[in-house]
């Protein structure tokens, strides 16, 4: 079965889909991969990285699509372009953070267009799927990143500094949560002092 990986449309979407791990993975099991030139780039992942890893890198969108089984994808394909829902094939799965509950048109859209999809924000929150729990990974990376995006805001400094001139008392942090990125959020605020 071919496994497509387009590049993303969305504007500012930097993630990627499927990286060239995932990409031996699903290669040992016997699944034909093929990534769209660039698709990984924003991510910092190479064409030649996904070729290394086994994946075959086209150079179109349609290229990737056609004949795929599975098509993988970040952000849902846009219900304002006709144009990248109807070039999936029908009876392809979609797998991709679809937000069905506010996204109504676009499920409607796919549907009536017989491509079956799976929203990878609606993976239950259990070991069993915990592999496949790519929320919890997405709200890991944004509680890391907000320590570091506030920290860079702050008149202060995180860690207390003592120098030559006198000491900087450190920064309070004050997180609001203890979800999965609230927890990640007073990991980083603590290991930065």
């Amino acid at each position: 079965m071919k496994v497509a990986v387009p590049k993303e449309t969305r504007p500012g979407e930097l993630r990627v889909a499927l990286v060239p791990q995932g990409v031996k993975a699903l290669a040992k099991v016997g699944l034909k991969i093929v990534v769209e030139t660039g698709a990984g780039v924003a991510s910092g992942v190479s064409d030649n990285e996904y070729k290394e890893a086994g994946a075959d890198v086209v150079g179109s969108t349609a290229e990737a699509l056609t004949g795929a089984g599975i098509v993988l994808r970040v952000s849902p394909p846009s219900i304002s372009d006709p144009d990248e829902v109807s070039a999936i094939s029908r009876g392809t799965i979609l797998v991709s953070f679809l937000n069905p509950l506010e996204n109504q048109a676009l499920i409607r859209r796919l549907s009536e267009a017989r491509i079956s999809s799976i929203s990878m924000e609606l993976v239950p929150r259990i070991t069993r799927a915990q592999s496949m729990d790519a929320l919890s990974s997405q709200a890991t990376v944004a509680g890391y990143k907000a320590v570091l995006l506030a920290a860079d805001h702050l008149p202060k400094f995180l860690p207390m500094f003592t120098t030559a001139a006198g000491t900087i008392r450190p920064a309070k942090v004050l997180i609001l949560g203890a979800g999965v990125a609230g927890l990640q959020a007073i990991a980083t605020a603590r290991r930065l002092g």
